[in-house]
């Protein structure tokens, strides 16, 4: 039985994500909770964008539940070096926001050893960086969402508010001609804020996002600055990056 409502939401994705589709009734008896306590989860998981609400049910819509140390073993090498060439443009005594993209959390690590401060809503960056004599941490509360240890929401909204940084350093869940998209609503909220707070945006992703789109619209692409990506990316992405004015940098 589970009561806590993180723990209920993140076994309802699970049931979902696992069927494609769930009923009502399957849902109370999978959580051991009340049917009105079923629903409230359900019109909570909508509005976040990881469910649909559907006649007597939901269906599945949301960035797979895959953990953490899972996404970040995909494209590691890729991911590795766009990593090291998103930090040698970070200089010493900056400010500097990072989200919660397994890309961006090996940029984190190849921050270390200068003198920063970093701006985060990622508890993995945070066990990251800790123990580092030269990094001052802030920490972006909220919402912590399952498994990625990301904090989202309004808590988090109203924070980055109250932020400005050098550089935003971000990843996305995919790159299209009309923009940045990523896997819910919650997380586009948060990091269309860290965008604001930002006098520059850096965009570090693997080639296999571009053309790809994902649920939710973050911004279009003149709100990026830089793209950092791997020699994956086909002649036909070169120019439209360039097209958009943003300094493309492949590695």
């Amino acid at each position: 039985m589970a009561n806590i409502p993180d723990e209920r939401w993140n076994r309802i994705l699970k049931v979902i994500e696992t069927k494609g589709f769930v009923s009502l009734h399957d849902l109370v008896r999978e959580t051991g909770s009340s049917e009105s306590t079923v629903r409230r989860d359900l019109e909570h998981l909508d509005r976040i964008g990881q469910i649909r609400r559907t006649r007597g049910g939901a269906t599945y819509v949301g960035e797979s539940l895959t953990g953490f140390e899972e996404r970040k073993s995909r494209a590691s090498k890729q991911k590795q070096r766009i990593a090291q060439a998103t930090a040698e443009l970070v200089e010493p005594g900056e400010t500097v926001l990072l989200d919660g993209g397994t890309t961006t959390f090996e940029v984190a690590r190849a921050l270390i050893g200068k003198s920063l401060r970093v701006v985060t809503n990622s508890l993995p960056t945070i066990n990251l960086l800790v123990n580092q004599p030269l990094i001052e941490l802030i920490l972006i509360g909220g919402y912590l969402y399952p498994k990625t240890g990301v904090a989202l929401g309004p808590h988090a909204v109203s924070a980055l508010s109250e932020i400005r940084a050098r550089r935003l350093i971000m990843s996305v869940g995919g790159i299209t001609k009309d923009g940045l998209f990523n896997s819910n609503s919650l997380l586009v909220e948060t990091e269309l804020q860290m965008i604001k707070a930002a006098d520059e945006v850096i965009v570090v992703a693997d080639s296999a996002k571009l053309g790809h789109s994902e649920l939710s619209h973050l911004c279009s692409l003149d709100a990026v600055q830089r793209l950092v990506v791997d020699s994956g990316i086909t002649d036909e992405w070169r120019s439209i990056i360039k097209n958009a004015g943003i300094e493309l940098i492949v590695v």
